[in-house]
């Protein structure tokens, strides 16, 4: 029969790396209402990326140029909304020192911050050169798609794994 001690040292890592990471605060510290802001906003221009994928591939199949001025929308919100969200996630990542030394956070920053660069060139590409969304606006939306699920993926390892902005920091 194991002593109550045994199951509990079992479970705590032997690494003093891993025990600091652990006694860091890793909560929110841009918030509204307890509610962590980035987390809130990121949505937004998966959303968007997503719409323009998806707008680009009905007008090629439908050659209709109403889809050219949907996507022109579509791929602004993608960009704007992903430079608020990243205004914020860097604020989260400055700000929270729990948060800057994990790995994790600078994986997802570096991606997010390409996602962003290519939503404004998918964006500026429509506004200016419409005529080039087939193919070049169509490509950089499918790439903008594959780096949306890459910085997804780090950022919810970073909540999922790490814990990171699921509460309001305590000094609050």
């Amino acid at each position: 029969m194991a002593k109550k001690g045994d199951s509990d040292s079992a479970s705590q890592p032997k690494s003093d790396v891993l025990l600091e990471l652990l006694r860091l605060d890793a909560g929110s510290a841009v918030a509204f209402v307890g509610h962590p802001i980035h987390v809130m906003m990121v949505h937004f221009p998966i959303a968007f990326v997503v719409a323009t994928l998806g707008v680009d591939v009905i007008y090629w199949w439908s050659g209709d140029p109403f889809w050219i001025r949907a996507g022109l929308w579509a791929a602004g919100f993608a960009f704007w909304s992903g430079v608020g969200a990243s205004l914020v996630g860097t604020a989260e990542l400055l700000l929270v020192r729990g948060i800057r030394l994990r790995e994790a956070s600078w994986s997802h920053a570096i991606a997010a911050m390409t996602l962003v660069a290519i939503a404004g060139a998918n964006w500026g590409l429509r506004l200016y050169y419409p005529d080039e969304v087939l193919p070049h606006g169509l490509a950089l939306s499918a790439l903008a798609s594959v780096m949306t699920g890459f910085a997804g993926w780090h950022g919810g390892k970073l909540v999922f794994d790490h814990g990171v902005g699921i509460l309001v920091s305590p000094k609050d």
